[in-house]
């Protein structure tokens, strides 16, 4: 089996292709002019993200793809997934997106690209999606569990965890109820995992944080803080 990579960030994405995130993403598939394939579905593939994603990734160093299912090319999505060095996942709406992907087989063909080293990455939705459940404003305009996630990582995840003032405490709280324990990422941080061990925390800003949330002795949950790597310019 090809070492497996998974990145899951806690918001944002790549927004400079020059920039520390993205070249620690694409030092990770060993290729020298990587295949990403971008996939929007948790944003509708509205058009405007599938633009800034060509415009970032330039042609001449980068072979950009992007799988829409909402309005379908015709093209084998297996194929575009496995040919693929990484598999880059845009956020929005996580329970449309994975019923989406689920509708398609996009979530066991996901599985059969990490599982043949294609990396995959992605903030928000695209970092909670590979997790067993998570927190997520998927339902309406308040946060709510999401328990149906791909599962290729155990426990649980919590995005914009800085950057939403109700999500530090919603996860907490749900924890405290005995919902999975897991992980919470601020906007400019991640967690990178090799096969399904976490291999570290990064951040792209200072002061940028990762933590574990687990249910403590008292029944309350515990928040602690995992040492995180800042990403050099």
């Amino acid at each position: 089996m090809a070492e497996r990579h998974i990145v899951a960030l806690g918001g944002g994405g790549i927004a400079d292709a020059d920039g520390p995130l993205a070249r620690y993403l694409f030092d990770l598939t060993g290729a020298a002019r990587p295949r990403v394939c971008f996939v929007p579905t948790a944003t509708g593939d509205a058009a405007q993200w599938v633009a800034l994603f060509y415009r970032t990734l330039p042609a001449q160093r980068f072979e950009p793809t992007d799988l829409r299912l909402f309005d379908r090319s015709g093209a084998d999505i297996r194929e575009q997934l496995l040919s693929a060095n990484a598999v880059y996942v845009a956020g929005g709406n996580t329970a449309n997106m994975l019923a989406i992907w689920r509708l398609h087989g996009v979530d066991a063909i996901l599985r059969e690209a990490w599982e043949a080293g294609v990396v995959l990455f992605g903030g928000s939705a695209g970092g909670l999606c590979w997790f067993e459940g998570g927190i997520t404003d998927s339902f309406g305009p308040g946060l709510a569990p999401l328990r149906d996630g791909l599962g290729f990582l155990s426990g649980t995840f919590c995005p914009h965890y800085d950057g939403e003032a109700l999500r530090r405490p919603t996860y907490q709280r749900l924890v405290a109820e005995g919902f999975p324990p897991g992980y919470a990422a601020d906007d400019a941080a991640g967690l990178h995992f090799i096969g399904t061990d976490l291999s570290e925390a990064i951040a792209e800003r200072e002061g940028s944080g990762v933590y574990a949330v687990a249910l403590g002795d008292g029944g309350a949950a515990i928040e602690t803080p995992l040492a995180c790597r800042l990403l050099s310019g």
